[in-house]
């Protein structure tokens, strides 16, 4: 596997579901004293079961879009039912549906291309450098290694970042394999860590002033995978939220390679805001 972080390690063996029968897959849960299961790690897990059930080595995650149903119990296994929608001559659509204790608690669709050519265009990185060794690092190492660009995190303790606005360099803290899948997987599960957040700056809080206040849970979640791309190599995710209404707030998200300025993948998340009286 290469080098990697005790921590990443745990990450990737998350991951690595156990296939129970055909189509069916089981997952666990890492034991870090969450009320619920990480939306970030079923999204990845449910990609992995998708894509196992892909036989075509040449097709590529290119898009998934998926809905949390139910709050994730970490305490009892997830089981991950594939249902192989369509196998064409240029696509591939898997969906998926994650169960526990006899309920759907997540569904996902994902839809799987084999490289072609085709009209090239794209939206230019925003210029930024990246933050050194040990700028807003945690002590306990991590499986994704971010570092937000200094006050461009969303809260009230960043004041000089613009309302609804945050971007951050992230990558896995450690060398992967080369599988493509696994690389999509992680990102999927790192897209989750920051971009709910987006949402409370505008009105002046953070997840760490909120305890109590509010309600926040993501509802949806969609990705598409615009060119290949590496895990464990930076990359810059450039984050937004344009509207909330109603209890509901919507995200963002475009990621960057850093070495070539691609954009790599788009990100959009609508989450539960809920004010608690």
């Amino acid at each position: 596997m290469g080098s990697v972080t005790k921590a990443l390690d745990a990450l990737v063996d998350l991951l690595d579901l156990e296939p129970l029968e055909v189509n069916l897959f089981r997952g666990l849960s890492p034991d870090d004293h969450r009320q619920r299961v990480f939306g970030g790690q079923v999204a990845g897990q449910a990609l992995v079961a998708a894509g196992r059930t892909v036989d075509d080595g040449r097709r590529r995650v290119h898009s998934l879009h998926a809905y949390f149903l139910r709050p994730g119990d970490p305490a009892v296994p997830i089981i991950y039912d594939v249902d192989r929608i369509r196998d064409g001559r240029s696509f591939t659509t898997r969906r998926v549906v994650a169960i526990q204790h006899g309920q759907a608690i997540f569904n996902l669709a994902a839809s799987f291309h084999a490289d072609e050519p085709g009209f090239e265009h794209q939206a230019a990185m925003p210029a930024t450098d990246l933050p050194p060794l040990g700028v807003d690092r945690d002590a306990e190492p991590k499986a994704i290694d971010m570092r937000p660009v200094p006050g461009q995190l969303p809260g009230p303790s960043f004041p000089g970042q613009p309302p609804g606005q945050a971007k951050v360099w992230f990558r896995a803290d450690g060398r992967l394999p080369d599988d493509p899948l696994l690389h999509a997987c992680v990102v999927a599960y790192a897209s989750d860590l920051t971009l709910l957040d987006t949402t409370l700056s505008p009105h002046d809080l953070s997840i760490e002033t909120t305890p109590g206040r509010i309600m926040l849970a993501s509802l949806d979640h969609a990705m598409w995978f615009h060119r290949p791309f590496r895990a464990d190599e930076w990359l810059l995710y450039d984050q937004d939220s344009p509207v909330s209404h109603g209890a509901r707030a919507f995200a963002r998200g475009a990621m960057f390679d850093a070495a070539t300025g691609d954009l790599v993948a788009s990100v959009v998340q609508e989450g539960l805001v809920r004010p608690l009286r």
